[in-house]
């Protein structure tokens, strides 16, 4: 199977790296650092098609070093002790040629699958490298953090990604002998979003997609191609948006079967975990709200597990959270209200806090007559007092409307018995 064009045209080289020169430049800390063969394990932070990975493949090649890699989307604890005990085997312990150990966004590995590595960091086994698009300091474990450094990538420039559509005219086994011209890259560079392999995932596609002698790219054949041809998953583009509000309203419309397949599209695309556990979080309490209180409980079980376990597993807990979100009574009446009180705020003020609500720890506010006439609900049956809590401009003013369904039906009975006519129910 043919490789894409971003793998034809990876970097063997670090002189043939492009960008990063604070990096990988002449005075560049990783160019002295490679150039001594003293390579301490480190963790670059930067967002998606950056050269984390290739920069990792080629600190190997130039230090002469076993290169392992794994993928926090797919591997566990069991995973990770197999590799280590590879890279024991071949090479020699505290060594100027310890095994590189490469993990593709590590910030997806749990706090265990982290602490699994702790050993083989200290004692010299391996020199870890991982890649991340997070900030490593809430993402990563302190511990494994102490023991590495971080690396900053920034996003390509448009120089840089002119360079990269150049090289790849230039060198590409199958594109160096097609007539292509550049007559506009506007588009190209704008739906890049300065990932390199993004850019040229986009490149191969509209020159795949002509059958000319002459390809002449221009940013409206881009974006018609881009449209027909919808791209990969991309967590940090347009469609990440798009994908989680699929997901979000495929819950809200309570269908699980949508649900679970833009649940599987996030996850295949290697979205971030603990990002689809918030947005169950927040659908728990918009959408489902008062109509099930149990579905914020089930989805903050969620978040809290799926942020100890990881990928593999946590794709269970989130189809099990997910379908159960979706399978359940709807309200938006809790969204609804926090709306309208603060739509009420702006438009009122700081109204002040009736005299009978206020606090009076002291003798002259008790002399004022700060909550004198404040009635204590439980001495009162069923610890029920008929009294205003509203600042005077705005009283008797629903703001909580109870949803149409068995939880909040009972509720606005509860309500109605106790407030008779006040605020409608």
């Amino acid at each position: 199977m043919e490789a894409p064009l971003a793998e034809r045209i990876r970097p063997k080289k670090l002189d043939e790296y492009i960008s990063q020169l604070h990096l990988v430049g002449p005075n560049g800390s990783l160019t002295q650092q490679i150039a001594k063969g003293i390579i301490p394990s480190l963790i670059f932070w930067g967002p998606p098609g950056t050269g984390k990975t290739t920069l990792a493949q080629i600190i190997a090649q130039e230090s002469q070093r076993p290169f392992f890699v794994l993928s926090a989307i797919n591997s566990g604890v069991k995973d990770i002790r197999e590799v280590i005990d590879k890279a024991k085997q071949s090479g020699g312990l505290f060594t100027a040629k310890n095994p590189i150990l490469f993990i593709d966004e590590i910030h997806r590995f749990s706090k265990s699958q982290q602490d699994s590595l702790l050993a083989a960091v200290e004692k010299g086994w391996i020199t870890l490298v991982g890649a991340t698009t997070e900030n490593p300091s809430f993402e990563v474990i302190p511990a494994l953090l102490s023991r590495c450094q971080v690396y900053i990538l920034n996003a390509f420039t448009k120089t840089d990604l002119i360079a990269l559509l150049e090289r790849a005219m230039k060198t590409d086994v199958y594109l160096k002998d097609k007539n292509i011209q550049l007559k506009e890259t506007e588009a190209l560079l704008r739906l890049s979003g300065g990932d390199g392999r993004k850019l040229l995932n986009i490149f191969e596609l509209v020159i795949n997609a002509s059958a000319a002698e002459e390809i002449i790219i221009t940013n409206n054949r881009v974006l018609e191609l881009v449209q027909q041809n919808t791209v990969l998953y991309d967590k940090t583009g347009e469609q990440h948006y798009d994908i989680i509000s699929a997901f979000i309203k495929s819950i809200r419309g309570s269908d699980p079967n949508g649900a679970v397949y833009w649940l599987a599209r996030m996850i295949e695309g290697g979205e971030d975990v603990k990002f689809i556990a918030r947005r169950l979080l927040i659908s728990a309490s918009e959408d489902i709200g008062n109509a099930n209180p149990t579905a914020l409980i089930m989805a903050n079980n969620t978040f809290q597990a799926v942020t100890t376990i990881g990928y593999p597993e946590s794709r269970i807990l989130l189809s099990q959270c997910a379908i159960y979100l979706a399978t359940s009574p709807k309200s938006n009446a809790s969204y609804m209200a926090i709306n309208t009180a603060q739509q009420i705020v702006k438009q009122t003020g700081d109204l002040s806090v009736p005299i009978h609500l206020r606090n009076a720890p002291t003798k002259l506010m008790k002399e004022l007559g700060y909550g004198e006439e404040y009635k204590y609900s439980h001495d009162y049956a069923n610890n029920f007092a008929e009294q205003e809590y509203l600042p005077d401009e705005i009283k008797n003013t629903p703001i909580y409307v109870p949803g149409n369904n068995s939880r909040e039906n009972s509720t606005r009975e509860f309500l109605k018995n106790r407030w008779k006519d006040k605020y409608g129910y």
